[in-house]
């Protein structure tokens, strides 16, 4: 089951009809905010793990 076009638009509609467009566009700004942090994180936390991992292994030896 797939969401075509035209059932975004709909979707889109009712948003900018229930929120309002000021308030969708802040919710918006909120969301991409979240989601750069969430992958910065992500990001930050793979290099702590690889570091890590380095760590241990080379002090084991």
């Amino acid at each position: 089951m797939r969401i075509g076009t035209t059932e975004l638009l709909l979707i889109l509609a009712l948003a900018i009809l229930l929120f309002g467009g000021s308030r969708l566009a802040g919710l918006g700004k909120s969301l991409g905010k979240g989601i750069k942090e969430f992958r910065q994180e992500m990001k930050d936390g793979s290099k702590e793990e690889k570091t890590e991992t380095k760590e241990s292994n080379g002090s084991s030896e």
